[in-house]
């Protein structure tokens, strides 16, 4: 399979090639111990092939380096061929192993190991019930509490971001690892202050300020990328959410910082991130700025915000690659060369934003408003609201929200892609996605149990007609005094014939045409509660549950 996968990649180059992973293994049905390393296996030499699609249970894969070695060297003898005995040492091998089904039992073993290698499983698998035993026990080894870190700690963490790089670790299993460094830390910071005052400071390898931009609230993501760079010894400023520029740049210069991140997930935070650069280098800022977020994009970064600002300005896709811009950055040997690279990379990207779009020419205003949308509102019923003015819901049952939670952008926001459920059976990430499911599931259950969060909407119903772009909003029926004014915007692309210009207002009944017609409104949030829940979390040093309920909250509103 692997060879034919290879010659056909090779001979016919756009064809896809998928492969029933699960069939490899149905000898062994029973024993999910040898299944899953098979899978595995094979998924790990299949991709390299050039295998685009694997059929198989996303329950019954494990992470390739964690597939013990004599079980992974059996597994591939049978899958490469490489000795006329592997398929007997398999199955004899097989007869020792026994299985538990879907029970997840902890193999005890990885306990007798050294304390090294203790510390490096526990990162790597997201353990926390020995941590503080095993690095007490560390730090009585190495002597000085520090070397405990800059030792097995960060060798377990760069494991992590090496699998986590290379696509064998999926977020949520990082963020469990991050969750295991910090109480770690937070074990051995007591002993590192004490050191500090005997015998000077020991500094981060850089100070980091994030950022959600003025008008956003949305923070997953941005405390992802903290959590991350924080585990690889960065001092983290998180100044939050709704941060105005002039709140962001005043911090910078106070704590002196080395980079600025900021974080925007809504259509509008693309304006106020342009808005900072200019603020930057209005008052003559040097530092790197970090472009992140669901709306942005290499592309609205090179065009938008970095001509903005003389020095460096870098889009940063994700979360695994944080730590390796910012090491890029601050790097005496590296820094030069790689905001060359950058800069290049956004030159070509503004001139084929440019051939793409910089000869479409926009309609005059008056043109754009004789192509609104034709509605004829003398054939067209109006049905009232059932009350006008407003209605609050006080206390919404979380019960009841829950069933109707959309779970795809969930798992988006973890940075896993893909349709719920379907997701759950993903050869990429479906084991993970199972278990970030589950997790979700529980705490979604304790949430509900002890009240921790509330929800609360108001909804409203007003008179209003529009009057050209604008829509006016009235106090009462008699419709006789304006309450607001809401001004839309249209568009003024050179449309076809056929081909309207919008704008909101067209599809409100004109003053002009003497059609009582209404507008409705509404706010909810299920965030009530939501800053004692994570500060709870967070003071455990579990950024892991913070994060999760953050993105469980987002998906009840």
């Amino acid at each position: 399979f692997f060879e034919a996968t290879r010659q056909i990649k090779a001979t016919l180059p756009k064809a896809l090639v998928s492969g029933g992973v699960s069939n490899v293994s149905f000898a062994f049905r029973g024993n999910n111990p040898v299944r899953e390393a098979m899978h595995s296996a094979f998924l790990y030499h299949a991709i390299k092939a050039g295998m685009d699609m694997g059929i198989v249970n996303a329950g019954q894969i494990t992470v390739y380096e964690e597939i013990p070695k004599d079980l992974l060297e059996l597994v591939e003898d049978v899958l490469l061929n490489r000795r006329p005995d592997a398929t007997e040492r398999l199955v004899q091998f097989a007869e020792t192993v026994k299985s538990e089904g879907k029970k997840v039992v902890e193999d005890p073993a990885w306990r007798k190991a050294p304390v090294e290698e203790r510390l490096k499983h526990a990162l790597i698998k997201g353990i926390v019930e020995y941590i503080e035993e095993d690095v007490e026990e560390a730090r009585q080894k190495y002597g000085h509490p520090l070397n405990v870190i800059e030792g097995p700690l960060m060798e377990g963490m760069n494991i992590v971001g090496d699998l986590f790089g290379s696509g064998k670790m999926f977020l949520p299993q990082v963020v469990k690892s991050a969750r295991v460094m910090k109480k770690a830390v937070a074990y051995l910071t007591p002993y590192m202050e004490a050191e500090k005052r005997r015998s000077g400071d020991q500094k981060p390898v850089g100070k980091v300020l994030l950022a959600t931009v003025r008008g956003d609230v949305h923070d997953i993501g941005k405390n992802i990328v903290g959590v991350v760079l924080a585990c690889n010894n960065y001092e983290i400023i998180d100044l939050g959410v709704m941060v105005p520029a002039d709140q962001i740049l005043k911090t910078a210069r106070e704590k002196q910082v080395d980079i600025i991140g900021l974080s925007g997930l809504i259509t509008p935070s693309l304006d106020e991130m342009v808005h900072v650069a200019k603020e930057m280098e209005r008052e003559q800022f040097d530092k790197p700025l970090l472009i992140g977020g669901a709306t942005t994009s290499r592309v609205h970064t090179a065009v938008k915000i970095a001509p903005q600002y003389r020095h460096p300005v870098i889009h940063v896709l994700d979360a695994s690659r944080c730590v390796g811009v910012v090491s890029n950055l601050l790097s005496e040997e590296t820094r030069e060369a790689y905001v060359q690279q950058i800069q290049e990379e956004y030159r070509r990207l503004r001139e084929a934003h440019q051939k793409k779009h910089g000869d479409r020419e926009l309609a005059p205003l008056e043109e754009a408003r004789r192509k609104r949308y034709p509605i004829d509102w003398s054939a067209t019923e109006i049905t009232p609201p059932t009350f006008l003015g407003t209605r609050v819901f006080e206390d919404y049952p979380l019960e009841e929200i829950r069933t109707r939670i959309d779970w795809t952008p969930f798992f988006q926001a973890w940075e896993m892609k893909g349709k719920f459920p379907d997701i759950l059976d993903s050869p990429k990430f479906g084991a993970e996605a199972r278990k970030l499911y589950e997790d979700a599931q529980k705490l979604l259950d304790e949430i509900i149990r002890r009240g921790w969060l509330t929800a609360r909407a108001v909804i409203g119903f007003f008179p209003a007609n529009s009057v050209g772009d604008d829509i006016e909003v009235y106090t009462d029926e008699s419709r006789k005094t304006v309450r607001a004014v809401i001004h839309t915007l249209r568009q003024q692309m050179k449309r076809e014939e056929g081909r309207y210009n919008l704008a909101l207002a067209d599809f409100i009944a004109p003053k002009d045409s003497g059609v009582a017609d209404y507008i409705g409104g509404f706010a909810v949030t299920t965030g009530i509660g939501m800053e004692a829940l994570v500060k709870r979390f967070e003071e455990a040093h579990d950024d892991y549950n913070a994060i999760l309920a953050k993105a469980l909250a987002d998906r009840l509103a």
